[in-house]
């Protein structure tokens, strides 16, 4: 079976909907993939779609019966030099969410997010999605709500016996910084409870933490 482009459109979609689309898409289907259909997607729904003869927009047609495979997680992360890579992994694990956190030892202060955003539609439309996660506003880490969160605790990997498996219905999972969270936040997170999470004995880069406890979270 042929590999249908999948295309993300922000928009509320609806059979037999015309929808005014970039040239770039245009471009896209016609002349790199040699066709005028597509599916789009958005806000949980998939639909069949083929491009206008004036190569000008893309009609909906019926939607298909793809169930979105998106879960409800919301990654909270300190910026990374290597969030392109992060975020692009992660909406691929389904996540619903991004909420960038600046914690003490956070080195990526200056993010093109308008970048990112690209990034995971792409990553969206590759991995079979009907959903594109939302990159929330930055907040400090004294402005976290740790209720019902998980971290991903690097001091397993310095000898500290923490379980590497989680029990019940998390929503909410951290990944610290390059340079990991510093003492006071770990003084912060264990006096709210914070459900710690270890990934094994080695410790990993964040964006590779990050595609290991999701996997360990989602259920």
């Amino acid at each position: 079976m042929q590999n249908i482009p999948r295309i993300f459109i922000n928009e509320v979609l609806e059979a037999e909907k015309k929808v005014p689309v970039d040239k770039n898409i245009i471009h896209y289907l016609r002349r790199v993939m040699r066709t005028d259909k597509c599916l789009v997607f958005n806000n949980g729904d998939e639909y069949n779609a083929v491009v206008s003869d004036d190569n000008i927009s893309i009609i909906l047609k019926e939607k298909t019966e793809h169930i979105d495979p998106s879960n409800d997680l919301i990654l909270y992360f300190a910026p990374i030099k290597r969030i392109d890579d992060l975020l692009n992994m992660a909406t691929q694990m389904g996540v619903s969410a991004f909420q960038p956190v600046i914690t003490q030892r956070t080195v990526a202060n200056h993010i093109n997010w308008a970048r990112q955003e690209k990034i995971i539609i792409e990553a969206a439309e590759q991995s079979n999605r009907n959903s594109v996660p939302k990159i929330l506003t930055p907040i400090k880490f004294s402005d976290v709500d740790f209720s019902g969160m998980v971290v991903a605790d690097e001091r397993a990997g310095h000898g500290r016996e923490i379980s590497d498996s989680v029990d019940g219905n998390y929503k909410k999972l951290l990944i610290g910084p390059e340079g990991g969270f510093s003492p006071q936040e770990f003084e912060i997170m264990d006096k709210n409870n914070v459900r710690g999470l270890s990934l094994g004995k080695t410790i990993l880069r964040a964006e590779v933490a990050a595609v290991v406890a999701i996997a360990k979270v989602v259920k």
